[in-house]
């Protein structure tokens, strides 16, 4: 298991503070994993969007037209956090280069690199993973219901190719296929791909 560095702390954060994208579909472990990151680097601020969309009234009623919002907001918050001389982690799905670009231009303007890192799995494993996660109380919980009406695992399916397509137009990014990696193999796989940048 990979021990906590010094990473966030003022004054000893190796390399500088860092945007870390940890992209993927939904259930494949970015929360869990980006959760385990911030925990064990003090400092680093741990930014799900999806938590972001719950502070926004009526977030629940339009989720998707929500989320564009929530990511503006998410930006500012990183870029803040940046400039302070901390990383950030960010869970989130992107399957369109728009997605990202604010984040990418937050990190540059607080002149910290933006490392994307996608988590992956084939269709099959992706979708048992998404199927027998525990469904969480909260924000959480509620996006899980929203995921169930828009489509449920016909949604996954169409997400998984729009990020295989996304993924091709990412040549920086590192794809990790966590399909026999438990949750500690995959956070030490992450930790692993930040030490070699």
């Amino acid at each position: 298991m990979s021990t906590a560095s010094s990473e966030g702390r003022p004054g000893s954060v190796r390399g500088g503070p860092r945007l870390i994208h940890l992209n993927g579909p939904s259930g494949i472990g970015k929360s869990t994993v980006a959760r385990l990151y911030a925990d064990r680097h003090p400092g680093v601020l741990d930014l799900d969007t999806d938590h972001v969309v719950s502070l926004i009234g009526g977030w629940r009623d339009d989720f998707f037209a929500t989320l564009p919002v929530a990511r503006r907001l998410a930006v500012a918050m990183a870029e803040t956090h940046l400039r302070s001389g901390f990383s950030v982690v960010m869970p989130q799905l992107a399957t369109h280069p728009n997605e990202v670009s604010g984040f990418e231009a937050a990190a540059r303007a607080a002149g910290a690199p933006y490392v994307e890192i996608a988590l992956t799995a084939a269709k099959p494993h992706a979708f048992d993973r998404y199927s027998s996660r525990s469904s969480d109380s909260g924000p959480a919980g509620d996006i899980d219901e929203i995921i169930t009406r828009a489509g449920g695992l016909e949604l996954i399916d169409r997400v998984h190719d729009h990020l295989a397509v996304y993924l091709r137009q990412r040549p920086k990014c590192t794809v990790v296929d966590t399909e026999s990696l438990g949750v500690e193999e995959t956070y030490d796989a992450v930790v692993e791909i930040l030490s070699r940048l």
